[in-house]
């Protein structure tokens, strides 16, 4: 279905994947609505994007772990816009082994990357319910799947939006909406900087690292459609589901490399 007209929201839209999502939206004539906390950041996308593509850009500033703020900023939307697609996109994870896990921060990471999202999720919810139409798309992580150590919190959060959404998806089919889990593997953008502050994850993975812009074409061209989830790399997607038929396998060959944080 052409993406033309359609209002597209993106939760952490100020930078990395969700800023490139809302550059492909805006270039299939879709119209972005930009959320996030940099709200400096959200003003320069938004005028690109109506510079460029033009195409309306509306933008607000959100902190998806306030549950006030959410609700008030989606009720602002949805008095003025039909919201055809909603990008879970916000979130942030920090590697630590288990010991040096800070349960403040731990605290944050669910409230941003699962509680946050199902905020989101239920602001739209209704609207799409009423309409019988709509697309949610959650942006988990192959993490999600298969767990490595010194991210044992970050893969929990991950875990719990796959949970999450595959219960919904089963859910939201009888009114029509169409719901995707997106799990790529890492990307090149500056989650790292708050991930791996040692910069040592980065320089291991590196060239196996998915461009942002590979990703946002990915996960645009699934909107509006009934797919079910986005994976990226395939080989890692692979790896996940050997990992579910022969964990132990998988464990003893993936040793070294899952120790590369």
């Amino acid at each position: 279905m052409s993406l033309a007209g359609k209002h597209v929201v993106i939760t952490g839209a100020s930078g990395g994947l969700g800023e490139r999502m809302a550059y492909e939206v805006a270039k299939r004539g879709g119209i972005p609505v930009l959320l996030a906390r940099n709200e400096e950041n959200l003003a320069r996308i938004s005028e690109k994007i109506k510079a460029t593509y033009g195409v309306p850009c509306r933008y607000e500033r959100l902190d998806v772990s306030d549950i006030a703020a959410v609700q008030t900023v989606f009720q602002q939307l949805l008095q003025a816009i039909e919201i055809d697609v909603l990008v879970n996109n916000a979130g942030f994870g920090v590697f630590r082994y288990v010991e040096d896990i800070d349960l403040q921060e731990t605290e944050a990471m669910f409230a941003v990357n699962v509680c946050g999202l199902i905020a989101c999720t239920k602001m739209v919810y209704e609207q799409m319910m009423a309409r019988r139409k709509g697309h949610i798309i959650n942006v988990a992580s192959q993490a999600g799947k298969i767990a490595t150590p010194k991210s044992s919190v970050y893969a929990a959060t991950k875990h719990a939006v796959l949970g999450f959404t595959n219960s919904l998806r089963m859910e939201a089919a009888q009114y029509g909406i169409f719901v995707t889990a997106v799990n790529p593997g890492p990307i090149e953008t500056n989650f790292f900087s708050v991930a791996d502050a040692t910069g040592d994850y980065v320089k291991n993975v590196k060239r196996w690292m998915l461009q942002a812009d590979d990703v946002a074409r990915r996960v645009v061209d699934a909107m509006m459609t009934p797919t079910r989830e986005v994976n990226m790399p395939r080989w890692m997607n692979v790896g996940s589901k050997l990992y579910q038929l022969f964990p132990s396998f998988v464990e003893a060959i993936g040793k070294n490399a899952f120790f590369k944080k």
